[in-house]
Parts: C-alpha cells; structure tokens; sequence
C-alpha cells in the first residue's frame, strides 16, 4: 500500500470517529425502533451533475442531509425534494473527490452515513 492510499484511509478513519459516524444505526438496533434512514439508494456513484437519494419509504420531507468533504467540513449545496420518496443533490459545482453523506432523521435523530465520489 503506498503511503497516499494509507493516509487518505487513515483520514478516513479519524472523520468517521470524530463525526460520530456507524454510531446509530447500532443505538436503532438496541431501542427496537425501526431505522428510518437506513433503507435508502444513494445514486448514481460516481456522480457528475447530481446525486439521488431514494428511501423505501415516506421520508424525503423528514431528514435532514448534510455533506462532507474528507477534511470533515460541511458543504452546502442545494437540495430539491423530488416527491415524498426522494431527494437531489446538485454536486455538479464540487470538485472531484469522496465525499460523505450524513442522512439523519430530525424527529429521531438516527443517523446514516453514505459515501460518493464526485467525478
């Protein structure tokens, strides 16, 4: 492995266990509530202009999204709800690289995390 590939997954790492992310989907698991944001596509990865994100259910008007970069800070973009079901992300303005999607249900509070690269 050489020496980029280990620090981009060492960064990789310490963004994941300062954001919180992988934390609640374990907290959903134990309170047997179910995990609005877990059942959702996030397309197409790798991405140019946009990003979709379909749920299997209801929750596009519920959830709050936030963006990432790898460094860990946020990035607004503009959304648009499509319908109730899903949800587009312009990225088209992002430059090439991974980014993080965080998904987290505002009534709650359960979070996801999802992963695409902006070509």
């Amino acid at each position: 492995m050489n020496l980029k590939k280990a620090l981009y997954l060492f960064f990789a790492l310490v963004l994941t266990v300062q954001l919180g992310f992988g934390q609640t989907k374990e907290d959903a698991f134990y309170s047997n509530q179910p995990d609005p944001v877990k059942a959702l596509q996030v397309y197409p990865n790798p991405a140019t202009e946009f990003v979709n994100v379909k749920f299997d259910s209801p929750q596009a008007k519920k959830v709050k999204l936030t963006i990432y970069n790898i460094l860990g800070t946020s990035i607004e973009l503009e959304t648009e709800v499509i319908d109730e079901f899903e949800i587009k992300i312009k990225v088209k303005d992002l430059a090439t690289g991974y980014y993080f999607l965080s998904v987290r249900d505002e009534s709650s509070s359960l979070r996801s995390t999802y992963k695409f690269l902006k070509r």
